[in-house]
């Protein structure tokens, strides 16, 4: 029996031995983790599962005998609730089977640092596989609290979950947005696919995401989304004007703003210093956003770690407009949308299936 005291035990799954040691030293140098299993390929994988309990399994994608994306079905078949983070190099075809992987079950993905990478790149790598094998590994034993998801059956998930006693909801304003921003971390290709998806055919506002994401995983990121929801989706280019029926998702590495000139609204790009540890961060877009748009600014906070975005939710609040965030209960992990929720900024807290009927209802003034 595995007990929220015992190490997050972690498997490590690349055929590489010399990256199997160093994600495992990476991962042993937190005391709260502990490496149980490191094997060669995804077959080895699935004979080891069965052998110990795993929190998380770092599955690369490039394997023999069985390659990553073969075993990641396989793998929460076997273990319903194992939280799995894809491990890939930088390339445009490991980020389009990392995309895969995402809307196959995968929690999430990091970039390996490149074999001649600097020390930063290193370290910044150690911490992001760090902090996301902590966060996921929690929410598989159900850890509850902001950046963490509960463990309430599925069926709670697809009910229209009432707010706990410490959010508070504001009342929604009766103003239509002229725009919809949305900011998503861990979890949140799979929450934007749904989102989208469900708005397909409807939505006609413009849309600015970002989404935690390096430089090429954007640009598929868009790809996807583009597909998802039928919407011309691509990212953002720095000057360009905002149009209707447009989704514009920020490229990794730069932040995403917006500026107005005259009667236009342009897209803004810039690489100032991350915030939140991230480039693109979700905070500089609102603030952009908040004085152009005022009450007409809609913005939806869906799962991530941290609380990238809560400070520029409190500015779209401040400037009159609304946010939604994503319950607990559907969230990957609750740290961007919890911490908007609990600091009192939004006027509905809901299940990601219900997201899209609220802007339908109460925002876009459609049939839902």
């Amino acid at each position: 029996m595995t007990s929220s005291a015992d190490p997050y035990r972690v498997m490590v799954v690349d055929d590489s031995a010399v990256i199997r040691g160093l994600l495992t030293r990476a991962l042993e140098q937190d005391p709260t983790i502990e490496v149980v299993a490191s094997v060669p390929n995804g077959q080895m994988a699935l004979t080891q599962l069965p052998r110990q309990p795993v929190d998380v399994v770092v599955l690369d994608i490039e394997m023999p005998v069985m390659d990553g994306l073969t075993a990641l079905p396989q793998l929460l078949r076997l273990q319903p609730g194992l939280q799995v983070i894809m491990a890939s190099t930088l390339t445009r075809k490991n980020a389009d089977v990392s995309m895969r992987a995402l809307r196959a079950g995968a929690a999430d993905y990091v970039t390996k640092p490149s074999s001649g990478g600097e020390l930063h790149s290193a370290e910044a790598f150690k911490r992001e596989l760090t902090d996301k094998v902590k966060a996921l590994a929690s929410a598989a034993r159900g850890g509850g609290g902001a950046g963490q998801r509960s463990a309430r059956p599925a069926a709670a998930a697809q009910r229209a979950a009432a707010p706990s006693a410490d959010i508070t909801l504001r009342q929604p304003s009766s103003q239509i947005p002229d725009i919809l921003a949305i900011g998503s971390s861990t979890g949140g290709p799979q929450a934007l696919f749904k989102l989208l998806g469900d708005l397909k055919g409807v939505l006609r506002l413009p849309v600015l995401i970002t989404q935690h994401m390096p430089a090429t995983f954007t640009t598929l990121l868009a790809e996807h989304l583009g597909r998802a929801s039928g919407m011309d989706c691509h990212e953002a280019k720095d000057g360009e004007p905002i149009k209707a029926g447009t989704v514009y998702v920020a490229p990794g590495d730069w932040h995403m703003t917006v500026v107005a000139e005259g009667t236009s609204r342009l897209i803004r790009l810039n690489q100032d210093p991350p915030e939140n540890f991230c480039r693109p961060a979700v905070d500089p877009m609102l603030r952009s956003m908040a004085p152009i748009y005022g009450a007409r600014l809609q913005t939806v906070i869906l799962t991530g770690m941290g609380a990238d975005g809560a400070k520029g939710c409190e500015a779209v609040v401040a400037a009159g407009g609304q946010v939604v965030a994503q319950d607990e209960a559907t969230s990957v992990v609750w740290g961007m949308p919890g911490a908007v929720a609990t600091r009192g900024l939004c006027s509905a807290v809901l299940p990601i299936e219900e997201i899209s009927g609220y802007l339908r209802r109460k925002v876009l003034r459609s049939a839902a």
